[in-house]
């Protein structure tokens, strides 16, 4: 398995509605958290302990929130908040 990114909860639902410049600043840079969480936790499904803490990230027209879950090398964004700025 390899590390990727994906949407949960209801940050699908509001995906499908928020505007597609807005998500590709969304998608890239949970690009970014994938590549990063994947050199910090090389051997992600190996992985003892409880997973690091998620966090909230800014993006032109809003923010979202992520959190990494090791054993799954997965980087899951958990809500999408578009604001319009």
């Amino acid at each position: 398995m390899s590390w990727k990114w994906e949407y949960a909860f209801g940050a699908e639902e509001a995906a499908r509605t928020a505007p597609a410049d807005f998500l590709a600043k969304v998608e890239r840079k949970a690009d970014e958290l994938v590549r990063a969480a994947e050199a910090l936790h090389i051997h992600g499904r190996v992985h003892e302990g409880g997973d690091p803490k998620g966090g909230d990230i800014i993006v032109p027209g809003g923010m979202f929130t992520y959190q990494v879950v090791v054993r799954s090398e997965r980087v899951y964004v958990v809500q999408i908040t578009y604001l319009g700025f």
